[in-house]
C-alpha cells in the first residue's frame, strides 16, 4: 500500500517554467502539485491554505520576492519544507535564501533527477544544495572559519590592538605609532595597556616574542 504523497506547492511568475516543473514532478508517483502562485504574496497564502509539504519557490517574483515569502512561510508555517529555485548562482542570492529558512537552493539549469531529489531531502528535512552552489557554501565556510582560527590565535586582540602590537614589537614609539595610525599618543597608551593585560605580558620584551610566534613580524 503505497504511503502519503509529498504535496508540494509551485511558485514563480513565469507560467512555462511552473508548467515545465509540474511535469518534471508529475513522473513521480509519490508526489503531488496541489497549488501554484506567480508571486510572493500568493505563495503565502497558498501556503497557508494548501498545507504543503514542500514549497518550491522561485526568488524573482512580483509583489513579495521569494526570500521574504520564505522567511513569511518558515515563521509561520515551520513544518512546510522552501527549495528555493532560481537562475541565481551568485553567492549573495544563496546565503539570504537559507538565512530566511530555506532547505536548499537548486538552480533552474539543474537536471530533472536534481530537483526531484531536492524535494526529497527538503521532505525527509534534510538540507539541498546544487553542486556549484554547495561549493560556495563550502569555500565561505572556510574563509570564515580562517578568520575565526586567526582571530582566536591572537588571543582575542581586535584588529586596531594587532595593529599596535605589530608596530610596537616593530620598535616604534608611542609618538611615532600615534602618528602612524592618525590617533593620540593617549589612545597608544591605551591600547597598549589593554594588550598587555590580555596577554598577560609585562614589558615589550615579552611583546616582541610574543608577535614573533604569531607570526606578526619576521624574527
Amino acid at each position: 500500500m503505497a504511503g502519503p504523497k509529498i504535496r508540494i506547492l509551485i511558485a514563480d511568475d513565469h507560467g512555462i517554467v511552473r508548467e515545465g516543473i509540474r511535469m518534471i514532478l508529475s513522473t513521480q508517483e509519490d508526489f503531488e502539485v496541489v497549488g501554484e502562485a506567480s508571486t510572493g504574496r500568493e505563495a503565502v497564502e497558498l501556503a497557508h491554505r494548501m498545507k504543503p509539504d514542500v514549497v518550491l519557490m522561485d526568488i524573482s517574483m512580483p509583489d513579495m520576492n521569494g526570500i521574504e515569502a520564505t522567511r513569511r512561510i518558515r515563521e509561520e508555517l515551520p513544518s512546510v519544507q522552501v527549495l528555493g529555485l532560481t537562475m541565481h548562482e551568485e553567492e549573495n542570492y544563496v546565503f539570504q535564501m537559507l538565512k530566511a529558512g530555506g532547505a536548499g537552493y537548486v538552480l533552474k539549469r539543474a537536471a530533472a533527477e536534481d530537483l526531484v531529489a531536492a524535494v526529497r531531502a527538503a521532505h525527509r528535512g534534510e538540507a539541498f544544495l546544487y553542486p556549484s552552489v554547495a561549493k560556495l557554501v563550502v569555500r565561505d565556510y572556510l574563509e570564515r572559519a580562517g578568520r575565526q582560527e586567526q582571530d582566536a590565535s591572537l588571543d582575542g586582540l581586535t584588529a586596531r590592538e594587532r595593529e599596535v602590537l605589530t608596530l610596537i614589537a616593530e620598535g616604534l614609539t608611542n609618538q611615532e605609532i600615534a602618528q602612524r595610525l592618525y590617533i593620540s599618543v593617549k589612545t597608544v597608551q591605551t591600547h597598549r595597556a589593554h594588550i598587555m593585560e590580555k596577554l598577560n605580558l609585562h614589558d615589550r620584551t615579552e611583546l616582541v616574542r610574543y608577535a614573533i610566534r604569531k607570526g606578526l613580524i619576521e624574527p
